[in-house]
């Protein structure tokens, strides 16, 4: 039998998120783009050469925004508002991410959307009837020929045809197989390239292919392939991940692929289908798991393999490991009690070389028997209390009472808010100051006072801001939280914290996931002091801001030894302590955020509610149903497709929830029309991803279009998220023109009542 090693795709923002700081340099001003395209070729060079060793190294999987961004680009995928700026290549790309607000011009960016289940975003290409796909972009053929120079031969990665179309947005009166053609032509032409430059390998990433197929996408997909592989001189990977190809074996089996990718570390019947793929394609084993950080077991990884009964195999990461940090070398505070039990990316490579390793000798390698040790010693410490709780959770508990319409009635009462009342998302701007402070305090260098007296002012300045603004329920702004999950990991029992293991969420935003290392428990109160201090500063009410237990999981690196459901179980008890004592000290509005609900869902639709939803639900409404009736329970959902669970989201119970609406044109309030969605809602007026500053014009537009879709006694307005990643100035304008806006509305509603 033969091995070899492959990587479906690398990080990219760099070990120290150089890629990050740069490109906000250049937003800036302060570099050039000439400065920008350096540093880009600089860690292209550096991931490549990490990668040194591996059979099958990626290229094409860097980029300065998102892939799917690049192969819209690529394609000549490119709406005609961003073409009419007449900017550089680079800065219209920007601006299709972006936004762009300069000169008198001013154009919104494009949708995004969560990456199939991650926490990753992608820019959702836009096709308007007037484009004509085509192969106009070289990045992927300038990057195959760059790596050459460091002598490595890689395998160009793309998006495929396939997946993109479906993930397209559609803007006129073209559909799917009306673009068909153009398609097929442009990634012909670009197969044909990459033949020409003397490429052995091209992978083509279909990830759709996960998902439930109906007949359409299983014809849309055998016709696509039958023309690209037809008379092809290169070598085809289709690469898939995330999921397994249950429903498309004999299509792939009869379409000439050179190799096909699976994922085994979450595709629920790869082992067993693998066995019905043809032994003439060769596999490539995604064994490697490319979304968790937990090290590999080789024991259980050689007998899948050997299981196969193949005698070519590539050992290959899940999926990209664009979803784990860098490497381990910078976490210096880590003990190595746990430390041992991680890989990151760049240990996930030697991960793949000692499998490798393994299967090729004869006797039992060194590595082979250090990991055995490791997964036969104790990893986790239980805490019998908590276990108890879970155990001993009854159905009445999930139960919220009395019902929703008599609660909003005894609310509407108590809190005599105006027609569509405002209110943001929960963060202000993290500035410098605010990020200067926090430093200085986890270094020692301030005392624990001075750390709460710089707060408490930041505090008082946000909430006066806000009554300035004439915002109706305010926030504290959130100044004490580094990222709204590892704040509240950090307060609570069971979860340990890196100190550089950033993953890109998207753009030039990363996070820092937190891992839960053992069973979760809360510590003490962790909001309480500050909502109560912001609280007495005014007489409006301030949101008690909390994050729910579905995002905390989902947004954290999980446990591989229990189930999700009963991690999720245990932080929505320590939540919901939390939010017992908010309710305690007066704070009677408390945001429970769950942005991430939907992230985790199963991509096949016939396993979301036994395997997911009928137990997310339930523990959302137990972190809240103890509250009293006028105690009102606000959540947040952002970047997410929410039209296909909307009725599991009004079974959550909140009394508000809002959601980001901006970037898609506010298409989910038809869906919230259609289904009688009985929780008031907050669709946001504008996009806080993106630096423009929303007229007052453009947001009573928006609010007109929600009032055709939503009773005004139902809507808040709000913006789309929260604005911690924003600047003061741009913070301030918008959220003037915002109570601006709405205040012209309330006007119009009024005079029309009044007739």
């Amino acid at each position: 039998m033969s091995f070899f090693t492959s990587v479906t795709g690398f990080p990219r923002i760099g070990e120290l998120r150089e890629l990050k700081f740069c490109e906000e340099k250049y937003f800036r001003g302060e570099i050039s783009e000439e400065e920008l395209k350096q540093t880009a070729k600089q860690l292209r060079k550096k991931h490549w050469l990490e990668q040194n060793g591996i059979d099958f190294i990626p290229s094409n999987d860097f980029s300065y925004y998102d892939n799917m961004l690049d192969t819209a680009v690529l394609f000549n995928i490119i709406p005609e508002r961003y073409k009419n700026l007449c900017l550089s290549e680079t800065d219209t790309y920007f601006a299709m991410a972006r936004g762009y607000q300069k000169n008198g011009k001013d154009v919104k960016a494009l949708a995004m959307k969560k990456w199939f289940n991650t926490n990753y975003h992608y820019i959702v290409p836009e096709y308007e009837d007037d484009i004509q796909i085509k192969l106009t972009g070289t990045k992927p053929f300038d990057e195959y020929i760059e790596a050459q120079e460091y002598g490595i031969d890689t395998v160009p990665s793309l998006i495929g045809p396939l997946t993109l179309i479906k993930l397209i947005r559609f803007k006129g009166n073209i559909k799917e197989n009306d673009i068909l053609n153009d398609i097929l032509t442009a990634y012909k032409q670009l197969t044909e390239k990459f033949e020409e430059l003397g490429a052995k390998w091209i992978a083509f990433c279909e990830p759709f292919l996960v998902k439930d197929l109906t007949k359409d996408d299983i014809e849309l997909f055998e016709k696509i392939y039958l023309y690209l592989l037809e008379s092809k001189r290169i070598k085809v990977l289709l690469q898939t991940y995330f999921g397994d190809v249950r429903n498309c074996v004999d299509s792939i089996n009869k379409l000439d692929f050179d190799g096909v990718g699976l994922d085994f570390c979450e595709g629920k019947k790869t082992e067993e289908i693998v066995c019905g793929i043809d032994k003439n394609k060769l596999l490539f084993a995604g064994v490697v798991n490319g979304k968790n950080i937990w090290k590999n077991n080789y024991t259980k990884t050689i007998d899948i393999i050997r299981n196969t009964g193949r005698e070519n195999i590539v050992i290959s990461t899940s999926c990209s490991l664009l979803h784990v940090p860098y490497t381990l070398e910078n976490e210096s505070k880590l003990e190595l009690k746990s430390k041992k039990y991680f890989a990151f990316a760049k240990e996930k490579l030697t991960e793949l070389k000692e499998i490798k390793d393994a299967l090729n000798s004869t006797n039992e390698t060194d590595a082979f028997r250090e990991n055995k040790v490791l997964f036969s010693s104790e990893r986790y410490t239980e805490d019998t209390e908590v276990k108890n709780k879970v155990q001993n959770i009854d159905n009445e508990q999930y139960t919220r009472l009395p019902a929703f319409n008599e609660r909003e009635k005894i609310q509407k009462e108590r809190f005599k808010f105006p027609l569509l009342p405002t209110t943001t998302i929960g963060s202000f701007p993290q500035t410098i100051d605010v990020k200067q402070n926090r430093t200085k305090f986890k270094k020692g260098e301030i005392s624990e006072s001075e750390y709460i007296e710089f707060n408490k002012k930041k505090i008082k300045e946000c909430i006066e801001l806000q009554e300035e603004l004439g915002i109706d329920v305010l926030v504290h702004g959130e100044y004490e939280r580094n990222d709204m999950v590892e704040y509240f990991g950090e307060n609570l029992n069971g979860f340990i914290f890196t100190e550089k293991a950033w993953v890109q969420s998207y753009g030039t935003r990363c996070v820092k996931p937190p891992i839960i290392w053992g069973d979760i428990s809360r510590k003490a109160p962790i909001t309480v002091e500050w909502s109560k201090y912001a609280q007495s500063l005014t007489k409006k009410p301030v949101k008690g801001m909390l994050t729910g237990p579905v995002t905390i999981l989902n947004w954290s690196f999980p446990r591989e030894d229990i189930s999700t459901k009963e991690s999720t179980l245990q932080i929505a008890l320590a939540i919901r302590d939390e939010v017992l004592d908010l309710e305690k000290n007066d704070i009677k509005i408390i945001q429970i955020d769950e942005a991430a609900l939907r992230e985790k869902l199963p991509l096949r639709k016939s396993d979301w509610h036994r395997e997911y939803l009928d137990w997310v639900i339930p523990s959302f409404r137990l972190v809240h149903s103890c509250v009293k009736a006028d105690t009102q329970i606000h959540t947040h959902m952002c970047y997410s497709e929410f039209s296909d669970i909307i009725k599991a989201i009004d079974a959550m119970d909140a009394d508000v929830i809002t959601f980001e609406a901006s970037r898609s044109d506010l298409q989910l309030l038809d869906v919230l029309k259609e289904n009688n969605f009985k929780t008031e809602v907050g669709p946001g007026v504008y996009d806080i991803h993106s630096p423009r500053v929303p007229s007052v014009e453009e947001i009573v537009s928006a609010i007109e279009k929600m009032l055709t879709k939503t009773e005004s006694s139902k809507l808040w307005i709000n913006p789309d998220c929260g604005l911690k990643t924003r600047g003061n100035e741009e913070t301030i304008k918008s959220l003037k023109n915002m109570v601006e806006a709405v205040n012209i509305v309330r006007k119009k509603l009024n005079t029309v009542s009044s007739r």
